[in-house]
């Protein structure tokens, strides 16, 4: 039997309360004040983040940034940051960890000499949604970024919230349809899950999505990653097991991959060809995932 005490609020859903009442009074820097204790809390950080961002109060992350910074709720990266133990803010390290992306991708194509701000048509392959794609958006403006995802909520969010142009992924990779093909492909931690049943059929089907002379950018978890982790690799380098921080999304088929560099380059060489790798460094993405640039001839 429930008491009446099993039933109160939380103290973050009591705030949430407080600071939309005093936002329907107009007392706006009350409001902030209040929900700013809300974003705190985690049962209603989302919650409160959304307000402040939608009514320009003090503390969003909109104005500080100068970029767009709603958040979906059913954003699983957040989620794997306000779950995390480690993450004392998950809201600032979501938004940080999007522009530390971009910081290392702007670095990894000034070395093959392609800025990225002289790419007309950029994809976001496997994009979620928009952890990245804000920042991009920001750099690039939204006219020149497409996405794609096999989660088809999260392109809505995109393409809504954002005003990217955007089209769904598949789970079988010769299903996918390019729009168009794209000076830059860039496919962030997902070859970092996929099981090996896809890992090359993947490889492969990217290469249709990538114009003549543009480039592939992909990360994959590599040695560091796997040492870090206490996995054994198979003899050919790979190894995957069924977990991921995904809820949307089968563990079969998106779980978690660690490849060494002789497994990602024999690939290559099966695919692509190894002439079009024209760089690589390990550990580049957040100092945990290998990166690999390959140039379509």
């Amino acid at each position: 039997m429930s008491s009446q005490h099993d039933n109160a609020p939380s103290s973050g859903q009591a705030l949430l309360q407080e600071g939309q009442e005093l936002l329907a009074r107009g007392d706006r820097t009350g409001a902030a004040q209040v929900l700013a204790r809300a974003r705190a809390e985690k049962d209603v950080v989302l919650q409160a983040h959304a307000l402040i961002e939608q009514h320009g109060l003090v503390g969003s992350f909109t104005n500080m940034m100068g970029l767009e910074c709603r958040i979906s709720a059913h954003d699983d990266i957040f989620g794997f940051f306000a779950r995390h133990p480690s993450s004392m803010n998950p809201l600032r390290d979501y938004f940080a960890d999007g522009w530390r992306t971009l910081s290392e991708l702007l670095v990894l194509l000034e070395a093959v000499d392609q800025p990225l701000l002289k790419m007309n048509h950029v994809l976001e392959f496997a994009s979620g949604h928009g952890r990245f794609t804000r920042h991009l958006v920001k750099a690039l403006g939204a006219s020149r970024v497409t996405v794609s995802d096999v989660v088809a909520d999260a392109v809505d969010f995109s393409r809504a919230t954002f005003g990217v142009r955007g089209f769904p992924s598949a789970s079988v990779p010769e299903d996918v349809q390019w729009p168009r093909q794209y000076d830059l492909v860039f496919v962030l931690s997902l070859f970092s899950h996929l099981p090996r049943h896809t890992w090359t059929r993947w490889l492969q089907a990217l290469h249709g999505a990538v114009a003549p002379g543009g480039v592939l950018v992909f990360s994959t978890h590599g040695q560091k990653a796997a040492d870090f982790d206490h996995v054994t690799l198979e003899d050919d380098g790979y190894f995957f097991a069924p977990s991921s921080e995904s809820q949307a999304i089968d563990v079969h088929e998106y779980g978690t991959a660690f490849t060494a560099e002789p497994f990602v380059l024999a690939q290559i060489e099966k695919t692509w060809g190894l002439g079009a790798l024209v760089h690589q460094v390990p550990v580049h993405f957040w100092n945990h995932q290998d990166a690999y640039v390959l140039r379509k001839r």
